[in-house]
């Protein structure tokens, strides 16, 4: 898999509707914070070809020509509880680069996964009209389709067409990607885990895209930063819920997660931070102090109050430190771990920080490695675990690098989805705070007790099963039937470690050309679920019917004995939920039946057949040497032995000589 570098990107252009702030597209790997003269340049330290990495497009926010988007949310205060709607996270922070969630366009709906940036402030994904756009995961959306489509026509509010009667979107960014289409206005769903019922909202509907937003696998972005475009603010502004919504990304090895938009009741152990909506316009915190292992940073508090502050971000992968607090934090991680030595990272062209001798196990981490905690402005506190600062090396099993790193040339401090890993973080606009609640973000429907129907699950999906069904009402208030929105648990609890995945493809094909197009399947398939050719193998195939049927097996890499649990997730997840697409050359097809297997119990010999074989063969050179140089020894002893016959040594009778 290529390496790119992660890219906080700088806006070129910004026509909108309303002109609200920029979002940001899709995953990069080079990060720039922004003013409105100079990028600044992050360089974050790749961990290994599969990182991929989120970004945030930092940049102020234009005047708004409408009012003070900020003074119309005062008077949405109130009271009257209102419903919110509850939503899975999907992927994973760095296997993926991003967390997707689920949203549905349309009447009838049109299925959607979106990553989720509170950088961003527009939502916007493909248009069947779209002459430019790459293959994403699920269908362009089809405004004929939709009977409750309608377009944003032109005014005096937004950019027009060149007819002057479409109100369009374009965003231009540094790395040369860009967006751009028309605006539209349709029925949004979220899902039928949502207390709140589907809503009119505007978004973005694409008919040209350029770069890594043409390559990458998710549909498109859903903004929830601030901005009159930002599906928060129009939520809000249609009074249906609170100012306010929630995160919560998954940890080390599990990714997935929660969303909620929408307020919730806080739990009791939540800790809060000041968010000042005037301090920058993205969402900040008041970030005083650092400690590791108990101990303050030598630091004074206004080194994370430096331009922007210190800014929170869903779509920025990891963390980037002014240079001061980066050498203190680094200093103090490195003096506090215990047992491990520093390794080269995983790829040599980056000066990546990386311990080796910590084990595999997450949960015991914190035996080797000290804890930190962030100190904001009221002195409350917010614990992290080494998973909050370390992510894991690529290259060498049970070694893990530092996920923090110095933002050069740039005074914010910018925090990404690393720190909140297993974390519940609350966005309170209303009230101009941001809480954190430490938790497991695996089972957090239970822990909060928020509301929402039981989970079904199923083995045996197709890609047309994941759609909602037909809907023939076109009201503004209809409620499809949606698909649990809860994230499955696609492998049992207490399953770390996974030898194969099994799962079946049923194909129609051309008679006359079978056995070829059956072998461009791996490719395929292994392309889909961002795994090497090497692992996928075909185990069967039989024809039922006009159908071929087909046994796939995926297998860890050569180099490793099984996969890990995250991995696997993410390859059963994009299998289950039908997000594997194919050429139309195979008509119809189906993926089902997946079933995971452990790794093959071996016994001792087998297990160490490899090292018992060497130490065997190490032996026997030895004997043999040790026969060998006694050998070489004793026929060297015996050539410095001088014989000689009997009678050499006799004197022979000398003849009488007469007196």
């Amino acid at each position: 898999m290529s390496r790119f570098t992660l890219s906080l990107i700088l806006s070129i252009s910004l026509l909108l509707l309303y002109h609200p702030p920029l979002s940001s597209p899709a995953p990069q790997y080079v990060s720039t914070v922004n003013d409105y003269s100079s990028p600044i340049i992050l360089k974050p330290p790749p961990a290994g070809s599969n990182r991929h990495t989120m970004f945030l497009p930092l940049f102020p926010s234009p005047p708004n020509p409408s009012g003070d988007a900020i003074s119309r949310r005062q008077l949405q205060k109130s009271g009257t509880p209102r419903p919110n709607a509850r939503m899975a996270l999907h992927d994973d922070l760095l296997l993926n680069g991003y967390y997707t969630t689920r949203l549905w366009i349309g009447s009838p709906p049109q299925r959607f996964a979106l990553i989720v940036d509170t950088g961003s402030t527009v939502t916007y994904v493909p248009c069947s009209t779209c002459e430019q756009c790459g293959k994403h995961q699920d269908p362009k959306f089809d405004p004929e389709l939709s009977s409750t489509y309608k377009s944003v026509k032109c005014n005096i509010d937004c950019t027009c067409d060149n007819n002057r009667d479409q109100c369009i979107y374009e965003r231009r960014y540094a790395e040369k990607s860009s967006s751009s289409g028309v605006l539209g206005e349709d029925i949004v769903s979220f899902g039928n885990q949502s207390d709140l019922p589907p809503q009119r909202a505007v978004f973005g509907c694409e008919n040209r895209e350029t770069g890594d937003l043409y390559s990458q696998h998710a549909d498109g972005i859903m903004g929830l930063g601030h901005g009159d475009l930002s599906i928060v603010d129009q939520l809000v502004e249609s009074g249906v819920i609170s100012d306010s919504f929630s995160l919560c990304y998954g940890g080390m090895d599990v990714g997935g997660g929660a969303m909620v938009l929408g307020g919730i009741s806080p739990p009791a152990e939540m800790v809060y931070s000041h968010s000042d909506p005037v301090r920058s316009p993205y969402y900040n915190i008041e970030l005083k102090e650092i400690h590791v292992a108990g101990k303050r940073l030598p630091l004074s508090s206004s080194v994370f109050d430096g331009k922007y502050g210190t800014v929170l971000d869903s779509g920025t992968t990891y963390a980037y430190l002014p240079e001061a607090a980066f050498v203190a934090f680094k200093n103090a991680v490195m003096k506090e771990s215990i047992g491990v030595h520093q390794i080269k990272g995983p790829d040599p062209g980056f000066n990546d920080i990386c311990f080796s001798g910590a084990g595999s196990d997450v949960s015991q981490l914190s035996k080797t490695f000290p804890t930190v905690e962030m100190v904001f402005g009221e002195g409350q506190k917010l614990l992290l675990s080494p998973e909050n600062y370390l992510f894991r090396h690529s290259k060498v099993s049970g070694a893990y690098c530092l996920g923090i790193f110095e933002n050069e040339n740039d005074q914010t401090t910018l925090l990404g989805g690393i720190i909140v890993r297993n974390t519940f973080v609350m966005y309170d606009r209303e009230h101009e705070k941001i809480g954190f609640w430490k938790t497991n973000c695996s089972d957090i429907w239970e822990r909060l007790h928020v509301s929402g129907r039981p989970q079904e699950t199923s083995n045996s999906t197709s890609p047309q099963a994941s759609s909602p069904p037909d809907v023939s009402n076109s009201s503004s208030d209809i409620s499809p039937s949606l698909p649990p929105m809860i994230p499955p648990q696609y492998i049992p609890p207490g399953e770390t470690e996974i030898g194969s995945i099994i799962f079946y493809l049923s194909v129609t094909l051309n008679d006359t050309n079978v056995k070829s197009q059956i072998a461009k399947l791996a490719p395929l398939i292994a392309q889909e679920l961002h795994v090497n050719s090497s692992q996928i193998h075909l185990l069967n195939v039989t024809l039922v019917g006009n159908y071929y049927v087909t046994i796939w097996s995926i297998t860890p890499p050569s180099s490793a004995d099984f996969m890990s649990k995250a991995t696997a997730s993410n390859i059963i997840s994009r299998i289950a939920e039908g997000r594997i697409h194919l050429p139309d050359s195979y008509g119809k097809y189906r993926f089902s039946n997946w079933h995971i297997y452990p790794p093959p119990k071996r016994s001792w010999w087998q297990k160490h057949y490899l090292g018992a074989l060497l130490a065997s063969i190490l032996a026997v050179v030895v004997g043999l040497s040790g026969v060998g140089i006694w050998w070489f020894w004793r026929q060297k002893h015996q050539s410095n032995l001088q014989y000689k016959p009997v009678d050499s040594v006799v004197v022979p009778e000398q003849e009488l000589q007469p007196l």
